[in-house]
């Protein structure tokens, strides 16, 4: 039976990942820090169909975690087909001001896992001639946001590691995407510190949404997906636009309210 894993599967887009994938009876490998959450997240995914489910409770942003990962699903005899690197948060601020072990957790769980993860899995895909890996980024990948500096950059990171990864990779049966969301309504935006709506609400796509598109995108082939139509105009404005005016629109739109 074909498996996923999925990182960061204890709520939002990761909840909704292992309920997609476990309606088409995929065995399921679920990792986040929260245990107890994972088990619930579980047990619905069980219900919803799936042919196995390991729940790893682990912190990826530890520089070892990715190993143990790796490490427990080959003890345990896991063959995973399909990766779904979903694990990570943004920090919103004056670069300045914000906590340097906050801003370095934050390149560690957005980038250094998602590279680890990739690296660890991927070699047995191409064996198998036969793999899938979505990759969540996110539009604010396409441009430098003020205020949210450390996000951006590791996103951008994300965006292009992956598609050259799809590049390297044609051919071979093993498929990379780049998931794209623009703003959606999960833990993100409380984590990150938004907690007051910095978009128009049709600019929001729900959780299940985008990972319906981002699986049909992966299963089509394509190496990069922004959902929403108002995020793809968004995204490819970008490469026409002035960099200094993006960038101001950006400034005025993520600006701490307190001016800050």
């Amino acid at each position: 039976m074909p498996t996923a894993l999925i990182t960061g599967a204890s709520s939002g887009l990761g909840e909704q990942f292992a309920y997609a994938l476990a309606r088409k009876r995929y065995g399921l490998v679920l990792t986040a820090r929260r245990a107890e959450r994972l088990a619930a997240i579980g047990d619905t995914s069980r219900k919803l169909g799936a042919a196995s489910v390991e729940t790893i409770p682990i912190d990826l942003a530890r520089r070892d975690a990715p190993r143990e990962l790796f490490a427990r699903t080959q003890t345990a005899n896991l063959h995973v087909d399909y990766l779904v690197n979903n694990a990570g948060f943004g920090t919103t601020g004056r670069f300045e001001r914000l906590a340097l072990e906050r801003e370095l957790e934050e390149i560690d769980l957005n980038v250094t896992a998602l590279v680890a993860t990739t690296r660890l899995f991927l070699p047995a895909m191409v064996e198998r001639r036969a793999g899938t890996i979505i990759n969540v980024a996110s539009v604010a990948g396409f441009q430098a946001v003020p205020y949210m500096a450390t996000y951006a950059a590791t996103k951008a990171f994300v965006l292009n590691f992956s598609d050259a990864l799809a590049g390297e990779l044609a051919g071979s049966g093993v498929t990379v995407s780049a998931l794209c969301p623009g703003p959606v309504r999960t833990e993100f935006q409380a984590i990150a510190g938004q907690d007051r709506d910095r978009m128009p609400s049709f600019v929001y796509l729900d959780a299940e949404t985008v990972v319906a598109q981002g699986i049909a995108a992966a299963e089509s082939g394509r190496s990069v997906h922004i959902a929403g139509v108002a995020n793809f105009i968004a995204a490819q404005s970008n490469r026409f636009a002035p960099r200094a005016l993006i960038s101001m629109i950006a400034r005025r739109i993520y600006r701490p309210p307190d001016g800050r």
